[in-house]
């Protein structure tokens, strides 16, 4: 009896281990597939991390490390080629060649606290059309002695980077196409020599950089440096440039500095609660804005643009460019009309200040020359508002030579009770067959 219980117990022992162990297995299994379940779940496709000497890309999918080299380059530009979405954990990573992430659409390159060792190499984001690289984002990393290209691009996104003793920081350039809707913001740019620079664009690409965004970004210039620049035949045109500060001529620096470097066209683009702060006592060639002999157009100043300090020039502008901004002043003179003949006007003259438009304005009319008997010059003025609508005329005649300007009740008579002033049209006309006189028109305002 005694041998029996012995069995049955030890057969009663031996199926309550075998049931906990089919137990644990299907635990072990079923955590596996919850652990599997999350990587697959996980944001990114890859993690790029340090290991030693190592630099590694791991698979989130997979679990394993497919990428390894001692150049951090290699390893996260095989990563960004394979995946979508890269994450490189807080560390060093010390680059011996370039970074290559070409012709990608909404890849995602994030970080929070890794430092690029650049060397001089660059971090390339790059399509062989704008239409093979758009809406790349790229945040959360430090690049010292290194470039962020971008080039060929579509809506690249660069966020949260801060970039220190940089050659040049950021350079936008087009080769083929172009590279339109760049945002860069939250940025800080320390000790460049260029922060951040849109080139003059080489073989197919064209000039137009427009569309894009910088804001919420900090300067420190050093002697020698640029904080933005607009290269010739580039154009930087119908964008921002917001909420950004310079301080300029800090700790005895205060040599060759300029905030915006204008050489090509800044057409239409808004500068919008804009600080240059200078901290020079005798500033040597200190320019918040520098207008080149190149440029076409320059920024405008739409609001809130601040100049602190001492300063060469606050805006440097040896080629008398025009310098348009929301309240700003302008005169044009001695604008010539053309005089129709037989009681007939003749052409329209057009007088705008786009991009910007007309707040107020007085008029003079000026009327030279020979009459003959009984001759009659007429002169009218209508204005043209943003909604095409066009004003009543107001004509004024001459008999003989005179110089006449519009009173406030002849504005007033144009003026409707709301809207903005587009155009300015002035035409002429001769009650003769022929005439000598000559109507000229000298015009001078204020900008909204």
């Amino acid at each position: 009896m005694k041998n029996l219980f012995n069995t049955k117990a030890r057969t009663l022992i031996v199926v309550i281990v075998l049931v906990l162990f089919s137990v644990n297995m299907y635990l072990l299994f079923d955590l596996r597939r919850l652990v599997e379940n999350t990587v697959h779940d996980s944001i990114y496709d890859y993690v790029v991390f340090q290991e030693g000497s190592m630099y590694k890309a791991r698979n989130y999918a997979s679990g394993y490390v497919e990428f390894a080299s001692d150049d951090a380059a290699r390893v996260i530009s095989q990563a960004i080629t394979k995946g979508n979405v890269i994450y490189l954990k807080a560390g060093n990573y010390t680059l011996n060649s370039d970074i290559i992430v070409n012709n990608k659409q909404r890849s995602r390159i994030l970080s929070n606290g890794a430092v690029i060792i650049g060397n001089g190499k660059r971090f390339i984001i790059r399509g062989d059309a704008y239409n093979s690289s758009q809406n790349n984002f790229i945040s959360g990393l430090t690049i010292i002695n290194g470039t962020l290209r971008i080039e060929n691009s579509f809506g690249t996104t660069v966020t949260n980077m801060a970039f220190t003793c940089c050659a040049v920081a950021i350079e936008v350039v087009n080769t083929e196409t172009w590279s339109e809707g760049t945002e860069i913001a939250d940025c800080r740019f320390i000790n460049s020599t260029v922060g951040i620079i849109f080139r003059t664009p080489v073989g197919n690409g064209t000039g137009s950089y427009a569309s894009s965004k910088i804001s919420r970004c900090f300067f420190n210039l050093l002697d020698d440096s640029v904080g933005i620049v607009v290269e010739r035949l580039a154009e930087f045109s119908d964008s921002q440039i917001s909420e950004v500060r310079m301080w300029m001529g800090e700790n005895g620096f205060m040599r060759n500095q300029t905030g915006l470097l204008v050489d090509g066209s800044m057409h239409q683009t808004l500068l919008l609660g804009v600080v240059f702060e200078s901290f020079a006592d005798n500033p040597d060639q200190l320019y918040a804005i520098a207008l080149g002999a190149t440029s076409i157009t320059p920024p405008i100043l739409a609001g809130g643009v601040t100049f602190l300090g001492n300063w060469t020039a606050k805006i440097y502008n040896p080629n008398s460019k025009w310098i348009a901004g929301v309240g700003s002043i302008f005169k044009q003179e001695d604008l010539r009309v053309s005089v129709g003949l037989n009681g007939q006007y003749g052409p329209i003259q057009s007088f705008q200040m786009r991009p910007l438009t007309i707040a107020y304005f007085k008029a003079k009319i000026d009327v030279q020359g020979s009459f003959a008997y009984n001759e009659t010059i007429t002169v009218r003025f209508r204005l043209e508002f943003v909604d095409n609508v066009i004003s009543k005329s107001v004509e004024k005649s001459f008999n003989n030579t005179t110089t006449l300007w519009l009173s406030d009740d002849d504005l007033l008579r144009m003026y409707p009770s709301q809207s903005v002033i587009w155009n300015i049209l002035i035409d002429a006309k001769a009650s003769s067959a022929s005439t000598d006189a000559v109507v000229m028109v000298s015009i001078l305002g204020v900008n909204t």
